[in-house]
């Protein structure tokens, strides 16, 4: 297994206060970060920086927001049984999976448009997880080539919203391949988009269609404005939907131009096979939901899982993955990857996925938040407040490595 040697010592990554004595590594924070203690702080950071309608996107689920409200009240359902006098001088966060060992249990997961809430988004991801040692999912609906991304960080894994027919996904796979990436992440639970009402309400559309409404929430907007949307024209020109096809998509703002979704909806486990046969590297089906699929989708070639209801964003009213998750464990057993997201926000949420048998679990909007308010140094700050979130947590819990969270930890709570 190959070693890694993150920049950040995410084990000892310091708890940020105002007390802090001058020169001390808080102080060197920069000062807008200072005071974002949790990740919920970059959510409401971000909501004062975006626009309505990119926020919108970003925070929005679809319909009533029913499976986006689960995600997070499924946690509230577990209590911790801490043990106690146990030495936990000696934890570490490293955590092995798929081949190599990674310093957290967590990484960053596919965001489209990442680059339009925060200047270059899916680069600051990408150079953060870089730096400190975790894993970043690049989003098939990003905005910057993947073949820069995948320079900045070879180690970036590629999320595929896979074409209907299997010339455009040969040609996909190859272009995947030809940048650099090793790791292909196969999202299977968009066979049509999800009726994301929110978007409509705020303006927000893809492409974006310009309009009086939108030119106004740019000019009430000025900070994001001109950091992130004219700083981009200006650098590198108009963005396009880079990634979700062999060539170039869409641009992110048109009049008249119309997104490829590539017919989705009559996708198969016959493509999942000729994908299979045609990459070499580790496969990862994301979006299961149902035990059966997971036992197919091992019994099909699939190298892990992640267990996803794509953040609330596609079927309102889907459960939880943490629902499903104990019995996925149980019928793939403990060793196969299985990995989980949606809903994530604290160290005792990833906690209590591993617990529960997650190998690992993914973090997406506050990600994108992070490089909203503060590009890299945002998302590596962030990473930071969750990984000191789940060194503490594992100190009172009573374990030293990640993999030592187990049921016995846990108690459902009374209804």
């Amino acid at each position: 297994m190959a070693a890694m040697q993150p920049t950040v010592d995410l084990l000892r990554y310091p708890v940020f206060s105002h007390s802090a004595p001058p020169g001390s590594v808080a102080r060197q924070i920069p000062r807008r970060l200072r005071r974002m203690l949790s990740l919920d702080d970059f959510e409401q950071a971000a909501r004062r920086l975006l626009p309505a309608p990119i926020f919108a996107y970003v925070s929005g689920g679809c319909e009533t927001d029913r499976s986006l409200r689960g995600n997070r009240s499924v946690f509230e359902r577990y209590g911790w049984v801490p043990g106690i006098l146990t030495d936990t001088s000696q934890r570490t966060l490293a955590t092995p999976l798929l081949g190599r060992e990674w310093a957290a249990p967590f990484g960053i997961a596919p965001m489209g448009i990442s680059a339009l809430s925060g200047y270059r988004g899916d680069l600051a991801q990408a150079q953060a997880a870089a730096a400190t040692g975790i894993p970043a999912i690049l989003s098939g609906s990003s905005l910057i080539p993947m073949e820069e991304v995948a320079r900045a960080n070879p180690d970036t894994w590629f999320q595929a919203y896979v074409p209907g027919d299997s010339a455009r996904i040969a040609a996909l796979l190859d272009r995947v391949e030809r940048a650099g990436f090793r790791t292909l992440v196969v999202t299977v639970d968009t066979p049509v988009s999800g009726n994301r009402e929110n978007n409509i309400r705020a303006g927000f559309s893809t492409p974006l269609r310009p309009s009086l409404r939108l030119a106004w929430d740019g000019i009430t907007h000025p900070r994001w404005t001109a950091g992130t949307f004219l700083r981009t024209i200006l650098r590198h020109g108009m963005p396009d939907f880079e990634n979700t096809q062999a060539t170039r998509g869409a641009p992110i703002l048109a009049s008249n131009a119309m997104r490829d979704f590539g017919a989705r909806d009559h996708l198969s486990w016959r493509h999942f096979d000729e994908i299979r046969a045609r990459w070499k590297g580790p496969v990862v089906l994301k979006g299961i939901l149902r035990t059966e699929d997971a036992l197919r989708a091992r019994d099909h070639g699939a190298d892990g899982i992640i267990l996803s209801n794509h953040g609330g964003r596609q079927l309102d009213g889907a459960v939880s993955p943490l629902e499903v998750l104990p019995d996925v464990v149980a019928a793939l057993g403990p060793d196969y990857p299985v990995m989980i997201d949606s809903g994530f926000r604290r160290g005792s949420d990833v906690l209590i996925a591993l617990a529960l048998g997650a190998k690992f679990v993914f973090v997406g909007r506050p990600f994108n938040y992070a490089g909203t308010v503060a590009g890299e140094a945002g998302v590596r700050h962030a990473i930071g407040v969750l990984a000191s979130e789940i060194a503490r947590n594992m100190a009172l819990i009573g374990i030293n490595r990640p993999a030592e969270a187990g049921p016995q930890h846990l108690r459902v709570r009374a209804a």
